[in-house]
């Protein structure tokens, strides 16, 4: 594993570590989308199929562990915890998320590396994850002000899938016949969704300024 691989695990866990302190400590998911959260339910739980049949690594293993319990946990709080699920505004959160599901599931079994069901699902998590982020983008151009947490909470998703764009530039230049195409395209999408979020949280980081979003 590269240094850019670890990274960007360790941004995404980052992501997921903000988004639990928020929920758990302030008891709140103000500025968060359900349908985005329940999106990454869909796409750890296609993804890691194999978790019970192919073991690579323990850290593999664990870091699998981690993200289907976290988004499974984050989604169960926001629906059904008394407190967290008051500060959940669902007149904002109304992108058609299910919308995305079947485009990306008839992608999946058109375009894929090998046809087969747990590859196909792969694929599929793969085309979901690329667009998952859109519900929550859509969502705080909606609200505009962004609180702390939240804005830190999107802005490491979006790192940890930059890191992952150069570990495979690394990899490509290192390890012969590297070429995964479909990950490389899903990724190049949604790290360019995030871009219009960067430019404002990085003019707000610059200028000292809370994060805010154009309407």
């Amino acid at each position: 594993m590269n240094l850019f691989r670890l990274a960007g695990d360790m941004t995404h866990l980052a992501s997921v570590l903000v988004l639990l302190l928020k929920i758990h400590t302030i008891k709140s998911c103000a500025g968060i989308s359900l349908k985005t959260q329940e999106l990454y339910v869909i796409v750890f739980a296609s993804r890691y199929l194999d978790i019970f049949t192919d073991f690579i690594s323990l850290y593999n293993t664990l870091m699998k562990l981690i993200f289907l319990g976290s988004s499974f946990s984050i989604v169960w709080y926001i629906r059904s915890h008394s407190v967290v699920r008051r500060s959940y505004d669902k007149s904002q959160d109304t992108f058609r998320h299910y919308f995305l599901l079947l485009p990306c599931l008839l992608l999946a079994l058109l375009i894929h590396e090998k046809f087969t069901f747990k590859e196909v699902m792969w694929t599929f998590s793969l085309y979901l994850e690329a667009v998952a982020i859109l519900p929550q983008l859509v969502l705080l151009q909606r609200t505009r002000n962004i609180d702390n947490l939240t804005g830190q909470y999107v802005f490491l998703l979006g790192a940890y899938r930059g890191l992952y764009i150069l570990n495979w530039i690394y990899r490509y230049f290192t390890e012969p016949h590297y070429v995964h195409w479909i990950p490389w395209i899903s990724g190049i999408v949604q790290t360019l969704l995030y871009a219009d979020f960067f430019y404002y949280y990085f003019d707000s980081w610059k200028n000292n300024k809370r994060l805010q979003l154009p309407a």
